[in-house]
């Protein structure tokens, strides 16, 4: 019988959260035991999620002089952030798991599973988790493979025999993530796919130790449970409104596990889940031991837009505008909306304001007339878009330029009211009725998330500045996620010309296409760039401090390079006053002053680092940092 966490015999104080009626905690540590200054236990370093490190040995007087010290070609693609405990690296990669050297990355040991060894594939392309152990039981690496839930001798990289099955155990729906291990407690999230109805999405939690299954929460709550109500009928059977964000956020000092969960399925079709879709799009607050539900924040109320929920935030203490000290979760995802919530009951600690915000035409959809919006902080990526905002031949070139206004015309204009336009209805063989939406495709801050020095308070985040271009029509026969369309008209997969999928509002460079259509040579955003900045957020006060381009697209003339070109990746911040981050499409790897935004320190990389980068010191004492570059983990150090 499958053990969910439901919220009809909530405790008091719960209640109270849930109402917003409990006063704003304090700062309070979130230090269970000491962690070594030079250590990296977790993808985001702490259970803080804050992803900072505390050395300083690299700082903005020297970074000048890092230089690559060792490179491990992990022969195979992945995202992975690797660990280090005590100068001992670990990572993941295809069907194995590596122990390296960290001074030398010299091999350790390595773990690895024949292709064909059960359910769920290779391991985990995210990286793996580290529980330190207790009296009777050593340290142990755990990675996801699949629906496995695998653990290995952290000094010999041997499976742990007494764990589950010789092991590993089985958890049915397979997580693309990372293991948050808070205690004895390993929570992990699930790769439900974003199809309506399917495999729950639920978040569930295991005893580390033995495997057994602790309690799991749903995410779509059923009838007679709170907030059943907001969501019709739809909750029935529904798959999507899962965590597949890598890692939860964890406050070991208070129990509390912030879990974050993405939106709803279909991402552009909701008509058959009026309401606002209660827990989709929301950082979820529960007990880390029990998953009894404590408050929830909602982002986006019936998402229609793909903003899920890639990470809950980073958790640290702020000087709130109350003149008292808020310990926080700070929160900014694909909309780019930034969000500062007290860790304790989920108040924004800096105003938000539920705003109107335009409808839609699509037959039998909910609209939510309004949507949060915070009160100082601006998105901090682009939001709207007018037909004075396409690019000039002085931005890119001539021949960009003209293609751009030529898809414009194709597209028969692009309809855009600001944030949340939801993609307009075409009906059959009307003329193009294009709508653009932005931050579009993969949003805005995306998985890799944010990094903070909880010193200052200061928030740093890769913003994009994305589109992404359609309508909504009906599905009839075998289309993709057909439905009755009499009923529920569902969105087709539609640009332009009605063929093909959602696209990006982007052209050639070269402004040619060849006789399929197909554009000659690398594109580029038809909207005037930046098109991704570094941006720096006092989460004090809710005040952008300093935005940057990240990135340079090589393919445009000298001298209009530097327009930004990044991915889905983030940054890392350190008491050195840097910033390091790779995540662009350039195979760059910087490092910007936390303070003006100035970049110090660029090295051309093996490849794109679509990674967040990480900070150790080795068991020489010496300071690293680190980052996966399209599957070679590098590693610098100062000359």
């Amino acid at each position: 019988m499958r053990q969910i966490a439901k919220f009809g015999l909530v405790s008091g104080l719960a209640c109270m959260a849930a109402m917003g009626i409990l006063a704003p905690v304090g700062a309070q540590s979130n230090k269970a035991s000491t962690m070594p200054d030079g250590d990296w236990r977790t993808i985001n370093r702490t259970l803080d999620s804050d992803r900072f490190s505390p050395l300083d040995e690299i700082n903005k007087s020297n970074v000048a002089g890092l230089g690559e010290k060792w490179s491990y070609a992990l022969k195979g693609f992945n995202s992975a952030v690797p660990l280090v405990i005590n100068g001992t690296m670990y990572v993941s990669v295809g069907n194995k798991v590596v122990a390296l050297d960290a001074d030398t990355g010299a091999e350790v040991w390595v773990y690895e599973e024949p292709k064909a060894s059960g359910p769920g594939g290779g391991m985990s392309g995210r990286g793996v988790a580290y529980w330190p152990g207790k009296k009777g039981y050593a340290p142990r690496i755990v990675v996801m493979a699949g629906s496995r839930l695998i653990q290995l001798d952290a000094a010999t990289g041997k499976k742990v025999a007494k764990f589950g099955n010789s092991g590993e155990i089985d958890v049915t729906i397979a997580y693309g993530g990372v293991p948050t291990i808070g205690g004895d407690v390993a929570i992990i999230g699930a790769a439900s796919l974003e199809s309506p109805q399917g495999n729950a999405g639920n978040p569930r939690a295991y005893d580390i130790v033995t495997g057994k299954k602790l309690w799991e929460f749903d995410t779509t709550p059923d009838a007679g449970q709170p907030f059943s109500d907001t969501w019709g009928e739809g909750w029935k059977d529904r798959g999507g409104t899962n965590m597949w964000g890598f890692q939860a956020t964890v406050d070991e000092s208070t129990g509390t596990a912030y879990l974050p969960i993405a939106g709803p399925a279909h991402n552009y079709y909701g008509g058959d889940r009026p309401g606002s879709n209660v827990f989709g799009n929301s950082v979820v607050a529960v007990d880390l031991k029990t998953g009894k539900y404590k408050w929830h924040f909602q982002t986006v109320h019936h998402d229609l837009w793909d903003i899920d929920m890639s990470y809950a935030g980073p958790l640290f203490t702020v000087n709130g505008p109350d003149g008292k000290k808020h310990k926080v979760i700070a929160n900014v995802g694909k909309s780019s909306m930034f969000f500062v919530l007290d860790a304790g009951d989920g108040k924004p600690v800096l105003p938000v304001e539920e705003r109107p915000v335009p409808p839609g035409d699509v037959p039998g959809e909910y609209y939510s007339p309004t949507q949060p919006f915070p009160a100082i902080t601006p998105p901090l990526s682009r939001v709207e878009m007018t037909y004075q905002d396409m690019v000039t031949p002085e931005d890119t070139t001539p021949e960009h330029a003209a293609a751009c206004r030529d898809l414009w015309q194709k597209a028969g204009g692009f309809f855009n009211v600001g944030p949340y336009t939801p993609f307009m209805f075409k009906a059959a063989d009307a003329p193009p009725r294009s709508t653009i939406q932005f931050p579009g495709g993969t949003g805005g801050v995306n998985w890799g998330g944010t990094a903070v020095n909880p010193n200052t308070g200061v928030v740093f985040a890769n913003a994009q500045n994305g589109s992404l271009v359609g309508w909504v029509e009906k599905v009839v026969g075998d289309k993709p996620y057909s439905f009755d369309a009499a009923v529920a008209p569902e969105y087709d997969r539609s640009f332009i010309d009605g063929v093909g999928p959602f696209h990006s509002f982007t052209a050639p460079i070269s402004g040619k296409y060849d006789d399929k259509g197909r554009a000659v040579g690398a594109q580029a955003p038809c909207y005037k760039p930046p098109w991704s900045n570094l941006t720096a957020v006092d989460a004090n006060t809710g005040q952008i401090k300093w935005q940057v381009p990240l990135g340079i697209n090589p393919d445009l003339p000298e001298g209009k390079q530097l327009v930004g070109n990044s991915g889905s990746a983030g940054p890392t911040a350190t008491a050195g006053g840097l910033v390091f981050i790779g995540a662009t499409n350039d195979k760059r790897f910087r490092a910007f002053d936390q303070d003006t935004g100035s970049q110090l320190w660029e090295v051309t990389l093996p490849g794109n680092a679509n990674a967040n980068p990480m900070s150790y010191r080795g068991k020489s004492g010496k300071q690293y940092v680190a980052i996966n570059a399209g599957g070679t983990i590098v590693a610098y150090a100062l000359r």
